[in-house]
């Protein structure tokens, strides 16, 4: 590898992970690709897009597969965020290097340069400038975001030496070796890159970085321990608006200022309702005298009633909690409804369109 110059701000090309189908956000996924749920207020992938361009990155590449046409619909050419935006489309699942080098073919920079990959899947507070600095003077194959975690028994791990390169990648274990696992966010030399199989299925994690690695070539870690978040389950699906709408991660697509609820236009909040703990309030959503909502995501168009209780859940688009339900830990899915003086919790997922009559479901207070 050679040494080379650090790429001008605004010359960063990147590509955006997003072909998952998301199954464990179901039903939430079911009409929508994870990546465009609403999240604190927008499509989860505007915060990305926007941390990018603040990064200095100009043009995107999305590799899409799930529904793929909806990306576009959604961020059209980029300009919004003054992003150039591509769209590239697996016909059939290609791995995450499959997705990769498919991609690739659509940026336009030379051998030599830096390509940022990001993850649709994750929310990340770290620093990509310095991730990309020292991947450029450093002259490496390939740079990856590494995260410090508590338990890395839950991951797998990625142990480093004392110059900075990694030298494995180790399955989930029960004695890992080390707190540092895989972010998902990498920084490749675009003739790395080029050196993938086209259209073949290819894990980067599975056989291309463990290649590398075999091969001699210089494969970094950069490690931190700020905020990031797998946004994988519904439980950390709510985490990430309700920590973007408290501020705990700053974003440039918040359309409004950090607090304790986020209401979107047309939302309708009574004034006698309690909406706290980093809640998002859909546009034309509506939440009725008496009830209390913390820490969740309310549709577009959705609706609260008097006295009911919602917390850390998804309330989908359009559907309704009626008065005096006790909604908790849960998913409503689209123009779902929940009837009067129903309890859900530890986990229910409503399918959308489901009704539930009145007292269908209730759970003991220890349960």
């Amino acid at each position: 590898m050679t040494e080379h110059s650090s790429p001008g701000r605004g010359d960063l090309e990147a590509i955006l992970l997003v072909g998952g189908k998301g199954t464990r956000l179901r039903p939430l996924t079911l009409g929508v690709p994870k990546p465009l749920l609403p999240t604190a207020g927008v499509p989860f992938l505007a915060h990305q897009l926007a941390r990018a361009r603040a990064h200095g990155v100009r043009r995107i590449v999305f590799a899409t597969s799930y529904r793929a046409s909806m990306f576009a619909e959604a961020f059209g050419d980029g300009s919004a965020f003054g992003l150039d935006l591509h769209y590239m489309t697996e016909e059939t699942p290609l791995g995450t290097g499959g997705a990769i080098r498919n991609a690739a073919d659509a940026l336009t920079c030379g051998p030599d340069s830096p390509v940022l990959i990001l993850n649709g899947d994750t929310l990340s507070g770290h620093d990509i400038g310095a991730q990309v600095e020292r991947h450029v003077t450093r002259g490496a194959a390939v740079t990856l975001h590494l995260t410090e975690v508590d338990d890395p028994s839950r991951f797998g791990c990625v142990p480093i030496d004392d110059d900075g390169r990694v030298t494995a990648f180790l399955e989930k274990t029960p004695n890992p070796v080390t707190n540092l696992i895989n972010a998902g966010c990498y920084v490749f030399t675009r003739s790395v890159i080029d050196t993938i199989p086209a259209g073949e299925v290819v894990s980067v994690e599975r056989e291309t970085f463990p290649g590398l690695i075999e091969a001699g070539e210089r494969v970094l870690g950069y490690a931190d321990r700020s905020y990031w978040l797998d946004v994988g389950t519904p439980e950390a699906f709510v985490q990430g608006s309700r920590d973007l709408v408290l501020g705990r991660l700053s974003s440039p697509a918040l359309p409004g200022v950090p607090g304790e609820a986020l209401a979107m236009p047309g939302a309708r909040i009574s004034p006698e309702a309690k909406v706290m703990g980093g809640t998002a309030v859909g546009a034309g959503a509506v939440v009725e005298s008496g009830a209390t909502v913390s820490g969740s995501v309310v549709g577009d168009g959705a609706v609260i009633r008097a006295g009911a209780v919602v917390s850390d859940s998804v309330v989908g688009p359009g559907a309704r909690v009626e008065a005096g339900a006790v909604v908790r830990d849960a998913v409503i899915g689209d123009r779902a409804v929940i009837g009067p003086g129903n309890e859900l919790r530890a986990g229910a997922r409503v399918w959308p369109d489901v009704h539930l009559p009145e007292c269908a479901i209730r759970f003991s207070a220890d349960t």
